[in-house]
Parts: C-alpha cells; sequence; structure tokens
C-alpha cells in the first residue's frame, strides 16, 4: 500500500444505511479515509453524511426541504440538483487534493447520480460505481459515455445486507482501495507530441505497424478503438487538446451513424479535427462494411448482401455503392470545412482484411463509386490520394505515417510561436 488516501462514497442514506456503513468500515480498515457524500431526497437519513445532504442540496441551488418536495412531483429536477450540488464539492474536494478515488453504491437513482459526478472528475482518477443496474442495456450508456468509469454488478440489489450481497460489496471496495493505492494520478506529462490513431481488427496490421513508425518520427501515439466508443472518445479528446494530429485510418464510425450499424460513434464523427484545425490523415478501413451482430431485423434486411459472422454478435455486412456516396457526401462535407491540412488516403486494392480479392466483402466497383463521389464534393480533390496497395499491409502503413509526417511538420511551421507547448 501506497499511503493513506481519500475515498468519496456517493450514497443516499435514507434507504441504504447499513450498506453504505458496512462500505465506510471496509474503506478505513484499509487504511483509507472513507467520506460519505449523502445526496438523500425522499427522507431524512438516520444518520449525518461526513457530507450532508442538506449541503449537497443547497449547494445545488435548492433547500433541501425542496427537494424532498420536487421529488415526490417532480423527480428529474430534484435528482439533477443534487447531481449538481454533489458534482461541485466533490470538485472541490479534488481540487484541494483531498480526494484520490470515488465510489458509488446503490441502485437506478444513485448509480446515476454517482456516475453523472464521476464524468467530470479528471482522466485517471479511480472511479467505481458498484450496482444491479452495471450491466442493464439500456442504461449503461447513460452511466459510463466515453469516461474510464468501472461498473460492478452486484447483481443483487444493494438492500439489507446478506452473506451474497456482502461478497459483493467487498470485492466492489476492494477494487475501489486497490484503484487509489495502485492508480498513476490524473496529472500526465509527455516529452513529445501525442498522435491519436483510430483502429479496429479489420485494419489492425496497418495501425500496429504504424505506431512504431511514428514513435520513429518522434511522437507518441494513442491508439483508439473505433467500435463507436472509442472514436467518440477520440473525438472528446481531440477537442480538450490531448492530440497534435490524428492519423484517422478507421473511419467507418461515419457509415455506422448513418445507417445505424452497431459501432455507431453519433454525429460528429471527424468533426473535432475539421474544427480545431489539428493535421489529420484519412483511410477509408471500415467504411466496407456495417456491423449488424445481434440485430435480426438488420440482418434480415440486408441478407442477400456478402456478410462475414465473426460470432453471434459480431456480423458484418458489406455496404453498397449507394451507401458509400451518401457517406461521402457527408465525408466531403466536414473535410470541405477543415481548418488545418488533411490527406485522404485511398489504397487500390482494398481497405481492410475483409476487403481484399478473393474475400466475399471485397468488391472494387463499390469502393470505386465512394473515391468518384468524394472527389467530386471536395473543394480541393487533389487531397485524395490513391496508393496502390491494400490498407491491410505494412507498406500502407508507411505510406500513411510519412504523409502524416508531411503534414504535421507543415503545419508546425505554419503555427505561431506563442501557440508552440
Amino acid at each position: 500500500m501506497t499511503g493513506k488516501k481519500s475515498i468519496v462514497i456517493v450514497c443516499n442514506l435514507d434507504t441504504r444505511g447499513e450498506d453504505i456503513i458496512f462500505v465506510k468500515d471496509l474503506i478505513t480498515g484499509r487504511g483509507h479515509e472513507a467520506i460519505l457524500l449523502d445526496f438523500s431526497m425522499e427522507e431524512p437519513p438516520p444518520f449525518p453524511g461526513d457530507i450532508t445532504t442538506e449541503e449537497v442540496a443547497l449547494r445545488g441551488g435548492l433547500t433541501i426541504e425542496v427537494v424532498r418536495e420536487k421529488y415526490r412531483s417532480d423527480r428529474d429536477t430534484a435528482t439533477n440538483n443534487q447531481i449538481r450540488g454533489a458534482a461541485a464539492i466533490v470538485d472541490d474536494l479534488v481540487r484541494a487534493g483531498r480526494v484520490q478515488g470515488i465510489i458509488g453504491i446503490g441502485g437506478g437513482t444513485s448509480s446515476l447520480v454517482a456516475t453523472s459526478i464521476m464524468k467530470q472528475l479528471p482522466f485517471g482518477m479511480p472511479k467505481l460505481m458498484a450496482s444491479p443496474m452495471a450491466a442493464h442495456p439500456a442504461y449503461i450508456d447513460k452511466y459510463v459515455g466515453t469516461h474510464d468509469i468501472t461498473m460492478h454488478h452486484t447483481v443483487l440489489d444493494i438492500v439489507k445486507m446478506n452473506p451474497l450481497l456482502k461478497a459483493q460489496i467487498t470485492n466492489a471496495v476492494g477494487a475501489i482501495c486497490g484503484m487509489v493505492e495502485m492508480t498513476l494520478g490524473t496529472n500526465f506529462s509527455f516529452d513529445k507530441p501525442c498522435v491519436a490513431i483510430s483502429s479496429f481488427g479489420f485494419g489492425e496490421m496497418a495501425v500496429q505497424t504504424a505506431l512504431g513508425m511514428l514513435e520513429e518520427a518522434g511522437f507518441i501515439p494513442v491508439v483508439c478503438h473505433a467500435q463507436g466508443k472509442g472514436d467518440k472518445a477520440m473525438e472528446e479528446m481531440i477537442r480538450s487538446g490531448a492530440f497534435s494530429g490524428v492519423l484517422d485510418i478507421c473511419i467507418g464510425g461515419v457509415m455506422e451513424n448513418l445507417f445505424k450499424g452497431n459501432r455507431d460513434p453519433g454525429s460528429a464523427r471527424l468533426l473535432a479535427a475539421v474544427e480545431t484545425g489539428i493535421p489529420m490523415v484519412l483511410a477509408p478501413c471500415g467504411l466496407d462494411i456495417l456491423s449488424y451482430g445481434g440485430r435480426p431485423d438488420m440482418l434480415e434486411k440486408t441478407k442477400n448482401r456478402p456478410q462475414y459472422v465473426q460470432d453471434a454478435l459480431r456480423v458484418q455486412v458489406r455496404t453498397t455503392a449507394d451507401e458509400l456516396r451518401q457517406a461521402a457526401d457527408v465525408i466531403a462535407e466536414r473535410l470541405n470545412r477543415a481548418k488545418g491540412p488533411w490527406t485522404f488516403l485511398v489504397p487500390l486494392k482494398g481497405w481492410s482484411s475483409l476487403d481484399k480479392e478473393g474475400r466475399p466483402i471485397y468488391d472494387p466497383v463499390a469502393d470505386a463509386a465512394f473515391v468518384a463521389r468524394l472527389e467530386e464534393k471536395l473543394d480541393d480533390p487533389a487531397r485524395v490520394k490513391k496508393v496502390p496497395l491494400h490498407l491491410y499491409t505494412p507498406e500502407f502503413a508507411r505510406v500513411a505515417v510519412d504523409e502524416f509526417v508531411r503534414l504535421h511538420a507543415g503545419s508546425k511551421a505554419k503555427a505561431p510561436e506563442t501557440t508552440e507547448t
């Protein structure tokens, strides 16, 4: 153990007081400080938290009496008030260096309140939510989103201690204690510029090869998994200034968003780099397929297309020329607004490990339709560079990295000295 740490316990003591005392005792027994933050909204708690629900309510803007009245008539307003107040208090504690981790314990409301607070905390700070809602498919995206929150599925509701529930809470507390004891903290320093790289399995060879090449060129590559959440997180991190450029090899999220595939990152894909002006090199990996695994309706709708079945949850369906033209329209519209330098590389021998001669997904005619429409719609079609290679090769990685290094050097040369970090 690396010394005493402070852990905030986000809880509603009015309904779960006994269980929360057990959590606090486990944490203090491990040698750490436990800070009970109570956001109770329904009834007065049996005992006060270290941070009381009255304090939380007032910091959110309402008195606790108003919160309790709203809880019965306008629960959303009451909940948002407690989230607002609790988040502000925890932020104060973090800024003062008094908190090294946070854990939430409870059901649906506790999960919403605690994870909403966690989302506002720095990347790298240990965050854990123990809840029977942790695996609920309708809510997990709301709880976690693109943030580094660990969800512990208790299976059982956090009501009335029993041997099975005790085992799950003990595991959860052990996890947060282990995190705060081993955490690297939230202050990250880099002695070289960081570059984001989008990646997923069907473009992995190019990405893996590019990593070493980027390091040799003086960059720190950071891989973002383009499965929907990973590329959405990449967009957010670009906006936060985390990266000085992006090697966006796997941009299939644009297609997934247009046609509601499983890897949909939302409607803002590519826009962070476009609007912030960081240099970017793009490639079409992922535009050749749509992920419809576990979706009987969509698989039935596309049953006459070539498919690649990885498993029951991962079925890739070939995109059509018309779908690719629609994607080209969206991509061109976004790239035409780019504030910084960019290049779109088109590997002429295939866009992914599935899109190659001899494999069912291979469709050079559809691929060519995309390229033609992209060049038609771009203000500067010369930025599209056709490469006589397959994307899933080390040779393509070499081309992509060399092009990125060229763009980055040109961007750096044009930047005023005051922007250097």
